[in-house]
């Protein structure tokens, strides 16, 4: 009987007014103890609701059964197809949604529907990899950053060909701890052709130019992957690099000159079909014939066969790294020398690979001059913490710049001479108890156990042999203006 009054009111009141209602009476069919004849009027008045002509009442109605799984399917039906904001709701959150319903939805929607359907919990596969298909670059990132979408490999590799070029897409995908050495390669050949782009469109650097670096940029981020991936996930890589026509003569060389021969077998083993046994025997057969057969195997260019040679002579001589810092850097002495080997006996044809060879000892020794300044600068910040401790100790904050004296300085160079890394002179104790006894002259013994150890061990007979050990650091009258 209600139900009919409803049905009979809803026909003329406002739509605000009927929102409200349908809201209520959707309610009441989850949760209200209904007859059989109430319940059966109260879903034909539902379903009658669903041709409203405000969007207001079927959003109220969507809102009610979203989370619901008693929702009526033709109900849900209905409104998942409606416009956006009705929609939305059901597409995030409904149970009764099944999968295949929601790859045709997914197909078909604006970026708003697949953004919410990108959202939902525990998403399908099935539906993963059809907003990795057809998804906007909105829903594309919300489906990465879904932790509970089983997106499959394929489908994240289907991401970064769609989106790759995008920085947020980006960014997400790197986050993820199920990404693979493959994935992020590709990663990286997309941000370097975005900014060969962008460069090239700048005018900043030519098309060639820009080429050249983004192409070498991406050379040494392949070989620092590479250098830290290991076993079927790296075989993975090399046929990656192989599919996508970056496992190049220059790749190769350049891996074999960074001493990293692991990747120079793996790719001959890739690109010749033998088995890696097989390749490392003719490789380490140093009568040069079989090195010959097996880059022509491989397709290597015959130019390249005299650099290849040097190259693995000088790691014989010089040794190959067997770190993984140290196997994505050019070695200066093994480029050097095979740029030697193959000037002497260069003709027209090796014109490029020489070119090729320059490049590489430039890099390189630009390379050996950071790191080399590198260290200059860690050992002068090392040096610097020395004198900021001292300064923080001995309370030198309340002494001007042009104060600091000889004696201070003396003491700074003993310093840096003795108490160098790796020397243990008795550690950070001794510099706690030298300068808690010279801060305040009257009770140095006092000072001097308290600051420095906090207990009675340590005795007076302890106190003047090592008073007599850094009292050469001050003389009694510096340490008198220090103490003041």
């Amino acid at each position: 009987m209600i139900v009919r009054q409803f049905i009979r009111w809803v026909r003329h009141a406002p739509a605000r007014e009927r929102a409200e209602a349908t809201r209520a009476l959707a309610r009441a069919w989850l949760i209200s103890d209904l007859s059989q004849d109430d319940r059966a009027a109260a879903e034909g008045a539902l379903l009658m609701l669903l041709d409203d002509a405000s969007p207001l009442v079927r959003e109220a109605m969507a809102d009610i059964f979203a989370r619901s799984f008693d929702t009526p399917p033709a109900i849900v039906a209905a409104l998942s197809a409606d416009q956006p904001s009705v929609a939305l709701p059901l597409l995030e959150f409904s149970p009764l949604l099944r999968d295949v319903d929601l790859v045709d939805i997914a197909a078909t929607g604006n970026s708003d529907i697949q953004c919410a359907i990108a959202r939902r919990a525990a998403l399908a596969a099935s539906v993963c990899a059809a907003l990795a298909e057809v998804g906007s670059p909105a829903a594309t990132l919300e489906l990465i950053e879904n932790p509970d979408a089983e997106l499959a490999a394929f489908s994240i590799d289907r991401i970064v060909e769609r989106h790759g070029h995008l920085a947020a897409i980006r960014e997400a995908l790197l986050q993820r701890d199920d990404l693979s050495a493959a994935t992020r390669l590709a990663l990286v050949s997309q941000l370097s052709a975005t900014l060969t782009r962008f460069v090239t469109a700048r005018e900043w650097l030519d098309p060639v130019h820009a080429e050249r670096v983004a192409v070498e940029a991406v050379e040494r981020s392949t070989l620092n992957m590479v250098a830290e991936t290991r076993g079927e996930e790296l075989t993975d890589l090399i046929r990656h690099l192989r599919a996508s026509g970056q496992l190049t003569a220059g790749l190769i060389l350049r891996a074999l000159l960074c001493g990293n021969v692991e990747l120079f077998e793996r790719a001959l083993v890739e690109l010749t079909g033998l088995a890696p046994h097989r390749v490392s025997a003719l490789l380490h057969d140093r009568g040069g014939a079989s090195l010959q057969a097996l880059l022509t195997k491989a397709g290597l260019p015959p130019s390249t066969f005299m650099a290849f040679r040097a190259a693995l002579e000088a790691g014989h001589e010089i040794g190959f790294v067997d770190s993984v810092e140290g196997a994505t850097r050019l070695q200066r002495r093994m480029v050097e020398h095979v740029l030697t080997q193959c000037e002497s006996g260069a003709s027209a044809a090796h014109q490029p690979l020489l070119i090729l060879l320059r490049r590489f000892a430039t890099e390189a020794a630009r390379e050996e001059a950071r790191l080399f300044c590198d260290e200059l600068v860690a050992d002068d910040m090392i040096a610097t913490n020395f004198v900021e401790l001292i300064s923080a100790q001995a309370g030198l904050d309340r002494i001007d710049d042009g104060q600091m004296d000889d004696a201070f300085a003396e003491e700074v160079d003993y310093i840096d001479g003795e108490f160098a890394p790796g020397v243990a002179v008795n550690d950070d104790i001794a510099f706690d108890a030298a300068y808690a006894a010279y801060d305040h002259e009257d009770n140095g013994r006092e000072i001097y156990r308290a600051e420095a150890y906090d207990d009675d061990s340590y005795d007076d007979d302890t106190y003047d042999a090592d008073r007599r050990v850094y009292e050469p650091w001050f003389e009694r009258e510096d340490r008198a203006r220090f103490a003041a």
